[in-house]
């Protein structure tokens, strides 16, 4: 098997999760992704606000700020200005990493 179809099978998208988030919880796949969809929301207010999302054992979503800094162009080499922006973060937790 080559190694992209290796790596595709590690993989899960939205619609995998949604399905087996039915499975697990009994549930039909239209309150699954009903669900999903609550939960993505819930975590971008959140982190919008500047605040952070904790799920004990799984982990943290967090805001992090990136400084202003200059890059380069790779077809032209020429220096670029890259603004300051927010970005979101997740750090694994302990039983989650332990997991791995």
């Amino acid at each position: 098997m080559s190694l992209v179809k290796n790596f595709k099978k590690n993989i899960m998208n939205k619609a995998e999760l949604i399905s087996k988030l039915a499975d697990d919880a009994g549930i039909t796949k239209t309150q699954a992704n009903a669900a999903l969809d609550s939960f993505v929301e819930a975590v971008t207010v959140t982190l919008k606000k500047g605040g952070k999302v904790t799920l004990v054992g799984f982990g943290t979503f967090s805001v992090s700020k990136r400084a202003a800094r200059n890059g380069r162009n790779p077809q032209t080499g020429a220096v670029i200005k890259i603004k300051a922006k927010k970005v979101a973060k997740f750090k694994a937790g302990k039983e989650l990493s332990a997991k791995m």
